[in-house]
């Protein structure tokens, strides 16, 4: 009998120009739609048959849609490993091994698609794109697991050692096997992601998420559904992710990869031309996920699982709960932080939950984790694992470091010249430092991205060399600046030069940007595509996500508001003004260094004090 399925992918390749490993994902989306429809119409109390469908149509996906039938055995024995490591090893390093065992077997498969890959430059479709996705769920799995046995034994440090997001997702109890292989073989993500926690899906399945759903929002005349309807907002993902596919078709036959490595681009074209072009083909290469995670999420919405709550006063659903990309928040980002939060964003959950907090050493009386040189690479490193083998991930990955911490380097010394810390107090050149930032990340991007698009370490030296290395140059001159011999000068130079906040001068303006912030809050909620960020006061009340008000990236960790940190800050400045020197000791440069900065903290704290002193009278007014 013939695949009708192979016979739907050889048209749309014929269509479409797409290689007919590429369109296999495509359908796996198609399709993944009317599974959507189907199952949004089970009956809400029959979590068994809900379970058994979700299953049943990734086994249809993988054996007979990317007709890989060993690939359904491999993930099944992953998530078998998980499910009985959790059951019965009850030591507290079983998230570790659980973690390491997956990582391995995940490795076993990137191995195994490098070798008996032919044609290096041909994209074969393999197991490992589900695997991944399936690691991260397997892995948060376990840790939830951990956590919700801690919360039965210790509930003191599990409140003192969790933050809100690992608690609201800890699992308290072991679900039935069918109920777990409906969450680790979710058909909408199970090839493209995006991964979700056990917490979200159980929520989901139990139809509990959507208790808030006014009863005339329901669909259904006879018997009414839980489910509301998401037919226009997944319909609105849809044009989205086919708007970037469109782009990508249009744009990748002008500006093919393999022309950076070429004799003519690193010989004849200017070096101007050869960065800028790097850039376009990191936005073309971007494209396919754009298109890819924003119809997956369609898939989501359709089905229900995106359902991110009900705003009673504005009357309106969210359905942002899987959102993994934001286009818009990426390409417009001017620093590397940012772009990397609104990229691929349930991975850097994930990194963040269940690696790089992990690995942190927490503070027994704060229970607050304490930054180091370990957990930092141990996510860097894990991401780069989880990645594949390649030399081009971790050429790419080291890269991003080295540019996020120089990005650091400047918000820290040179963006307080434009805008106080407050933001009461905006340079003119303000707009100008933002459009230079957004030119240098962007730019930046492209050439980091490139061994990403290459992999092998000889191609990727070979693009970098073309452009000089140039931002490695300029980030360890960076470096050098600020850490080198003259850097205390140099960070006293833009002490200096910073601005001081006015909203002693003009304490209303305070009240007004309040205001304002509020209005642009509204208006923010009021799209439905928003940033998560900043729809984040119209979540539900069962899960406020509290972890999207920290920073996703692991890196930047913002202390700047905790007295601890400033004191700690203030005493490692001293040691390094003094040298250990008693008073006596220092030369007449050295003290006058020491003035100066306590001259420039003296007048922060003068600043600090006068506006608690105007909350405080503000406050004696309406009292």
């Amino acid at each position: 009998m013939e695949n009708p399925f192979l016979t739907f992918q050889q048209y749309l390749s014929g269509v479409s120009g797409l290689d007919l490993e590429s369109t296999k994902i495509l359908t796996c989306l198609v399709v993944s739609f009317p599974a959507s429809a189907i199952f949004k119409r089970l009956p809400d109390k029959n979590i068994l048959l809900k379970n058994v469908y979700i299953v049943a149509v990734s086994a249809i996906f993988i054996a007979f849609i990317l007709q890989i039938r060993s690939g359904f055995f491999i993930l099944l024995f992953n998530s078998m490993f998980t499910y009985v490591i959790t059951r019965y090893y009850r030591s507290p390093l079983m998230p570790w091994v659980n973690f390491i065992v997956l990582m391995l077997l995940m490795c076993m498969s990137h191995l195994k698609s490098q070798f008996q890959r032919l044609n290096p430059d041909k994209v074969d479709i393999d197991i490992t794109g589900a695997q991944m996705v399936l690691v991260m769920k397997l892995t948060s799995y376990a840790w939830s697991y951990r956590d919700g046995i801690l919360y039965k034994k210790d509930r003191n440090r599990f409140n003192r050692e969790l933050n809100q997001f690992q608690k609201s997702r800890a699992i308290l109890s072991q679900p039935s096997l069918i109920s777990y292989l409906g969450y680790s073989f979710f058909y909408g993500s199970i090839v493209t992601g995006p991964s979700f926690d056990f917490a979200d899906y159980h929520r989901f399945i139990l139809t509990d998420v959507f208790d808030d759903v006014p009863a005339e929002k329901r669909p259904g005349k006879r018997r009414k559904r839980k489910i509301p309807h998401s037919g226009k907002v997944a319909l609105l993902k849809v044009v989205q992710g086919l708007f970037w596919a469109a782009l990508m078709f249009v744009l990748r036959p002008r500006f093919p990869t393999e022309y950076e490595v070429t004799g003519e681009f690193r010989h004849e074209r200017s070096f101007l031309y050869r960065i800028c072009y790097m850039w376009v083909v990191s936005f073309v290469f971007r494209l396919k996920y754009y298109a890819a995670w924003t119809i997956s999420e369609a898939s989501c919405i359709v089905a229900g699982l995106g359902y991110n709550g009900y705003d009673p006063v504005k009357k309106k659903m969210y359905w942002n709960r899987v959102q993994n990309i934001d286009p818009k928040a990426f390409e417009t980002g001017q620093n590397i932080h940012d772009c990397l939060e609104a990229w691929n964003m349930n991975t850097n959950k994930w990194l963040k939950n269940f690696v790089y907090l992990r690995c942190c050493n927490i503070d027994r009386e704060t229970g607050k984790p304490s930054r180091g040189v370990l957990p930092t690479f141990a996510t860097f490193a894990t991401s780069a694992f989880w990645h594949g083998t390649m030399p081009g991930y971790y050429m790419t990955f080291i890269a991003g470091a080295i540019i996020q911490t120089v990005g650091r380097v400047f918000r820290h010394n040179l963006r307080p010249m434009f805008i106080s810390k407050d933001g009461s107090n905006v340079s003119t050149f303000k707009k100008f430092y933002d459009l230079v930032c957004w030119v240098v990340t962007q730019l930046s991007f492209g050439y980091i991205v490139g061994p990403f698009l290459f992999l092998t370490f000889k191609r990727s030296m070979l693009l970098w060399a073309g452009v000089y290395f140039w931002v490695h140059v300029g980030s360890f001159t960076v470096f050098f600046i600020f850490n080198g011999p003259y850097a205390k000068q140099v960070k006293i130079f833009f002490q200096n030069r910073a601005l001081r906040s006015t909203a002693l001068q003009e304490p209303d303006h305070g009240t007004e940007k309040t205001e304002l912030e509020a209005e642009k809050s509204e208006k923010a909620k009021d799209d439905i595509l928003t940033h998560s960020n900043q729809s984040l006061a119209s979540l539900p009340t069962f899960d406020k996500q509290s972890e999207l008000h920290d920073s996703v990236g692991v890196l930047d960790v913002d202390m700047e508001s905790n007295i601890d940190r400033i004191n700690e800050e203030f005493q490692e400045w001293k040691r390094e003004a003094t040298k250990g020197k008693k008073a006596q000791q220092l030369t007449n440069e050295e003290i006058e260094h020491l003035k100066e900065g306590l001259t420039k903290l003296q007048g922060d704290l003068n600043d600090y004090i006068g506006s608690l002193d105007t909350l405080s009278d503000s406050k004696k007014k309406n009292d």
